[in-house]
Order: structure tokens, then sequence, then C-alpha cells
């Protein structure tokens, strides 16, 4: 059945409207938007999808179509009463989204929501994102606030910050609302400018190959709120209001003047990731796509050794593929599991995957599920 039949089965009516967002992969730039810097994801085909009606009565109805997010029964909410922190697991998303929209003075007074997702979950490919954004962007169009795509997503990422209490940055809320199909985001997370950068692999005979290590990460526990307090304390011992103020030139100086060595290594990886991606866009611009490759490798050393958020299945992702014959691989996302991303000759990614799965299966792991990203269209109404 479709998302509108569902939510006709579910609620009696037809939908006012139905919506997607798409999860997102970065391509580089890891824990930089945090910092106002610079990040290139791109949208992946995977969405949420919301069928979504207006209602003006208080009520918040929401239902999840998806055995990810928990299937069960409609969640009945009031949104006088919503407040951050209060549990609920997937149903915290949405919720949230109404919650921050309405502290922004926007009037939203109540919807019927029904959501399913292609998005995997825990993947590094930013499910929470795409199930905020398209909540958002269905209320936008269904209570005519007139609000555009980067505002949009500053308040579903307010919702994921203050309501469910992970203090991502705004990478993969504007990821999921602005990017275009057949294009990277180079993002600016400081003012939000962004350009959208021709990302065609397969006209250049590659392929971006997606690896989910099957390994769940969740981001609330601690370990990200840790190292953005780290790089916000670097920050504040080098005199500058964030990292993106220390340039790359500068770094070994910087370093210098930080006694703490966990502190150390988190500007480290800030700064000289801030400077990957200026280096890839320079590649991209120059249509020296293929030369990418050895900076995503160089990205994964620096988030496994100096900020630690790799993990055994992701290394081994890197160190396989490699061998194989890629042109780079590195993990992606917050880490601790989830995803990476491997740069490889299209004629070459059965192969490649294959050394992949197989060093898996000698290392006694779970499958890894593969798959290529392929530059997509941002949040739309369907």
């Amino acid at each position: 059945m479709s998302a509108a039949a569902d939510f006709e089965a579910l609620y009696g009516a037809r939908p006012d409207g139905v919506w997607a967002a798409p999860g997102r992969v970065n391509l580089i730039g890891e824990y930089t938007d945090f910092n106002d810097g610079f990040v290139l994801p791109l949208a992946l085909p995977h969405t949420t999808v919301a069928a979504v009606s207006r209602r003006d009565d208080g009520v918040l109805r929401l239902h999840s179509g998806s055995a990810d997010f928990g299937t069960g029964g409609i969640v009945q909410l009031d949104v006088d009463s919503l407040e951050p922190l209060s549990g609920g697991g997937w149903a915290a998303y949405p919720a949230g989204v109404v919650w921050a929209l309405r502290a922004a003075g926007h009037p939203v007074t109540g919807a019927d929501v029904h959501l399913t997702s292609t998005v995997p979950t825990g993947a590094g490919l930013s499910s929470s994102a795409a199930l905020e954004v398209v909540t958002a962007l269905a209320l936008n169009d269904l209570f005519d606030l007139g609000l555009g795509r980067p505002e949009l997503a500053r308040l579903a990422q307010r919702a994921e910050n203050a309501f469910v209490g992970v203090p991502c940055g705004v990478m993969d809320q504007m990821a999921s609302a602005c990017a275009e199909e057949g294009h990277a985001l180079h993002l600016d997370t400081r003012d939000l400018s962004y350009r959208q950068v021709p990302f065609d692999l397969a006209a250049e005979g590659l392929a971006l190959l997606v690896v989910d290590t099957r390994v769940k990460h969740a981001l609330g526990d601690g370990a990200y709120a840790e190292r953005r307090a780290g790089c916000e304390a670097g920050a504040r011992a080098l005199g500058v209001r964030t990292l993106r103020e220390v340039d790359a030139a500068h770094l070994p100086a910087a370093l210098d003047r930080l006694g703490d060595e966990t502190i150390l290594r988190y500007v480290r990886h800030v700064v000289s990731d801030n400077d990957r991606v200026a280096r890839v866009i320079a590649l991209l611009d120059t249509g020296a796509t293929r030369a990418v490759g050895p900076v995503l490798t160089e990205g994964h050393a620096s988030l496994r050794d100096d900020l630690r958020v790799s993990c055994p299945e992701l290394d081994l992702v890197v160190e396989a593929a490699n061998a194989a014959g890629a042109l780079g691989a590195r993990m992606t996302g917050g880490g601790f599991g989830g995803s990476a991303v491997v740069l490889v000759e299209a004629d070459r990614a059965e192969e490649i995957g294959a050394a992949v799965r197989k060093a898996f299966a000698d290392a006694g792991y779970a499958e890894p599920g593969i798959f290529p990203a392929v530059p997509s269209a941002g949040a739309r109404r369907l």
C-alpha cells in the first residue's frame, strides 16, 4: 500500500499530503559542523516518507510503519504539553520538531502523521535528520509558515539538540533539506551558505560505495557530547570562538599551546578535516576526482587516531577495501559503528565489495550491507 492509503486505513481519511526527506552520507568533513566548519555531504535515495494532515485541536498523533522505528500503535500527544527530553523513542524526533516550531513562535496546532522509512537506523546515515526534516517540511507547507530550507534545517537541529538531547551539528539536517540530485553539498556551517557541487561519478567510471557495518551506534550515549565539549575547550584555550578560526597552516603553532593531550588530538582532527574538505573541493572543481581517494583514507586515520571514534569493523572496511584496490575509504558519520564510504572504479565495485565481505567473514563479523551512494534529491513534497 502507498503512504496515503496506509494513512487512510489508520486515521479514516486521506492525508492532506505526502512528503519525503532523504538520509545522507558525508563524503568528507566529520565533526566539523559544530565547530562552524565545512562539510561535503550528499543525499541518498533512501528516504523517510510522511503522510500528514493538519489538525487544529492541539492533538499530535504519530504512527510508524517502519520496524526500525518500532512499529506499534498511534502515539498521541498534546502539543501544549510537549517537554524536552521526555523520552518517547522514535516519536521524540517528530514531536521535537513540533515543539521547536512552536517555541520559535510558529502556530502549529496539531497533526496526524504516518511515517515509513528506508533509511537504515544506527548506520550513520542520518535517519534521525530525515525524520525531523520530513516533519518540518510537511508542517511548513500545511501551516503556511513560509520558512526556507536552511531555517527548517536549523529548527530540526534544535529539535534534536534540545528536545531529544543529541548535541549534533546542522550538517545532517541541511543535507536532507537542501541537497540536489547529482550533486554534493559544500556547506559552510557557520552561516549555512552552500554550493551544489556536481558529483556525477558514473560519468567518470567511478562509484561511491556505502558499507554498513551493522554495528549500531547511539550518539546520545555521551561520547559525541564529550568530543564536542573537548573541541569547545580547545577553542577557548586558543582564544577563538570556534575551531573554524584556526587555519591549517598555523595548526602546529596552535597545538604547541595546548597542554591537554586529548583536546590537542580533537583540535588537530577538526582543523585538518576542514582542510581536507577544501582539498577535496579543489580536486572536484578541477576534475581530479580519483585523487579524492587518498584524502578519504587520510581522513579515516584522523578519525581513528585523533578523534578515536572508529571501531574494528570500520577499520576493517577501510583496510580491506584499499587492499583490494579501492581509490580510498573512510568511516562516515558520528562513528562508533555505522558506515564507511569507499571510492572505487565502477568496474571493480563488485570485486571490492566481495573482498570486504570476505574480510568480515574471516573476522567473524556479521555480513555488512553494501550499496552505491547515488547523489539524490533533498526533501520534497510527493
